[in-house]
């Protein structure tokens, strides 16, 4: 039990997220009204993504360094959990869009960099299925993996400051952190990222040891 702690917390303050993001006061605001809530499972779902996809790039220069098994199977499921939790990401701001831009997307510097991100990620992906030698798909995806965490920067946090955008905290545009959201809202965002994260986390772990043990059993 001393072990899983992390893992009630995850569960505790996933659970406390849906909860009090669905029914505790939010501020009244202009076209965003009742949708500001998609906050707490947008915002911090990127939020989770960004920290699992900075643990799989972790591993890949881990794995360059020292070539441990190990080290490539991390990287690999850590980076399959950031897609998901990416194509979450995407899929909420795509409804938070159509209830408050009118429509699911727009050709938007931010938008646009998000998706072409994951089209990057999604290519490691059939990239490791390609390849059936472990030691040079391990090493090859290592260096390709670096290469896609530099794009995910360039697209999500460099490029959108530097142009016009709709999305907040972008192109001139305030962050939600600077005039709306409240002392109540913070009590859910924060846990919301503590919660999603170790929740990507857990599924990540589960994961790796379900690799580790189809690779003891092909071994046999």
């Amino acid at each position: 039990m001393k072990s899983n702690w992390w893992k009630v917390i995850a569960v505790v303050f996933v659970l406390y997220t849906i909860i009090g993001g669905l029914l505790l006061e939010v501020p009244r605001l202009r076209i965003l009204h009742e949708t500001i809530r998609n906050l707490y499972f947008h915002v911090t779902m990127w939020f989770g993504m960004m920290i699992i996809l900075t643990v799989s790039v972790i591993y890949s220069i881990k794995t360059l360094l020292g070539g441990k098994t190990e080290n490539d199977i991390v990287a690999n499921e850590a980076a399959n959990i950031g897609i998901l939790m990416g194509f979450i990401g995407i899929a909420t701001g795509s409804i938070w869009a159509r209830f408050t831009w009118g429509t699911w997307w727009v050709i938007d510097t931010k938008l646009n960099g998000a998706a072409i991100t994951l089209l990057i990620y999604l290519a490691y992906v059939v990239l490791r299925g390609a390849m059936d030698d472990r030691e040079k798909r391990a090493r090859i995806c290592a260096v390709y993996n670096i290469f896609a965490y530099v794009m995910l920067i360039v697209f999500l946090m460099i490029l959108p400051r530097m142009t016009d955008s709709l999305h907040p905290g972008n192109g001139g545009n305030p962050g939600f952190g600077g005039y709306d959201l409240n002392s109540n809202m913070r009590m859910v965002f924060y846990p919301a990222i503590i919660g999603w994260t170790l929740l990507g986390v857990w599924m990540m772990s589960l994961r790796v040891r379900l690799e580790k043990l189809n690779i003891a059993l092909n071994k046999e």
